[in-house]
């Protein structure tokens, strides 16, 4: 353990018991409070075939806890006056016009609501390692919902918005390099990957699928915004071209050090170890509820999504994805399998929760990280 302190030794008993008791094979937790890593702790299995044990340096995949760097990287070009949040995309990416696209504006895409949740025709796992071939087709999409219904961009988020991040960038990057420059580099985060090197590849965490991603019917939104033979499993997310590609919204490669340090930036109101990456008032914004929140969403099967107007989810206790992160102001972003990383800027509390066990939380009391997280909190006295 780097921090070694009663809570850190309070934290790492709680891993314990999650494996012990609670079915986790392999766990990292870490979390700052303020400008200061106070929690830094792993347990159990990175590859349960191989007895590979987790260190403070195993990856995992997070999944959709990927989209709280691709909202961050639209903030930063909004922080620069690059981008305009109320002008339509079409002024950054002419070609997203097409098919009645062209009055959807770049915070319609952070708010989900572009009215094209679903993925191109023809996606397949390897064409989604094609940054290109994806927002050629994302922009060809013609809207299947319209605009004031919430439509959750399961995928696609990362394509519409990195594309945004990437066209407005004078020095032209591609979006990976972008986050690792702009965000990573100048913040010390080491390990926040959005395609990995070979390097880093050894220490990627082996995923223990159980039953988090069913297949759903072609023609259901949920299908059509994450399609069956691209869906969020080993099969698809171990493969090594997958690995490698910049897939934003879905595809990230995190340990928790690292990605506890990027949400301390967003506790902290935009800064971190004296350095400005957000005005405090940009990240307050980005902590306030979307319009329509409370409406049902088609694509999240008819129910409401606790979304914030910034591109982040938001902590509710009726949400089981959300539930470990509790906080008026707090915002977050979970991944499938139940991965989570959170920022809660009234008290300076950022977390991140990164394992290999797959599997969705029905209840709030079945979230992995829900006793640590309250364990956190107290040892913390929060």
């Amino acid at each position: 353990m780097m921090v070694d302190s009663p809570a850190n030794r309070t934290v790492q008993a709680a891993l314990e018991r999650a494996i012990a008791d609670k079915g986790e094979i392999g766990v990292q937790v870490a979390a700052y409070l303020g400008e200061e890593l106070v929690i830094d702790c792993w347990a159990g299995l990175a590859d349960r075939e191989t007895g590979r044990s987790v260190d403070g340096d195993t990856l995992f995949n997070v999944f959709s806890v990927s989209k709280a760097i691709v909202s961050t990287a639209v903030h930063v070009q909004a922080e620069k006056g690059l981008v305009d949040y109320d002008r339509p995309i079409a002024d950054y990416w002419p070609e997203f016009a097409q098919n009645g696209k062209g009055d959807i504006t770049v915070r319609d895409a952070l708010n989900h609501h572009t009215g094209t949740p679903q993925m191109p025709p023809g996606t397949t796992p390897e064409t989604i390692c094609d940054w290109d071939y994806m927002v050629r087709g994302i922009a060809a999409l013609t809207p299947i919902l319209p605009r004031d219904k919430p439509a959750y961009q399961a995928m696609s988020f990362g394509w519409i918005l990195g594309e945004i991040v990437k066209r407005t960038d004078p020095a032209g990057r591609d979006f990976a390099r972008f986050i690792q420059e702009e965000i990573c580099e100048p913040y010390g985060i080491t390990d926040l990957w959005m395609g990995i090197s070979d390097e880093a590849e050894r220490r990627v965490a082996k995923l223990v699928d159980e039953g988090s991603s069913g297949s759903f019917p072609d023609d259901s939104y949920f299908a059509m915004a994450l399609p069956n033979n691209v869906r969020l499993v080993p099969d698809i997310f171990e493969r090594p071209a997958v690995r490698r590609a910049t897939i934003a919204a879905v595809g990230g490669i995190f340990n928790a050090r690292s990605a506890a340090r990027f949400w301390a930036i967003l506790a902290n109101r935009g800064t971190l170890s004296g350095k400005r990456l957000l005005s405090p008032e940009r990240v307050d914004a980005a902590c306030l509820p979307r319009a329509n929140s409370d409406a049902p969403d088609p694509v999240y099967f008819n129910a409401p999504m606790p979304l914030s107007q910034g591109g982040f989810w938001m902590y509710s206790p009726t949400t089981p994805l959300t539930c470990p992160a509790k906080g008026q102001r707090t915002i977050c972003v979970p991944g499938a399998g139940g991965s989570l990383g959170w920022a809660d800027p009234d008290t300076g509390l950022a977390v991140a929760f990164c394992h290999n066990r797959m599997m969705r939380p029905r209840t709030c009391e079945d979230h992995p990280l829900s006793e640590i997280a309250d364990v956190i909190r107290a040892s913390l006295g929060l």
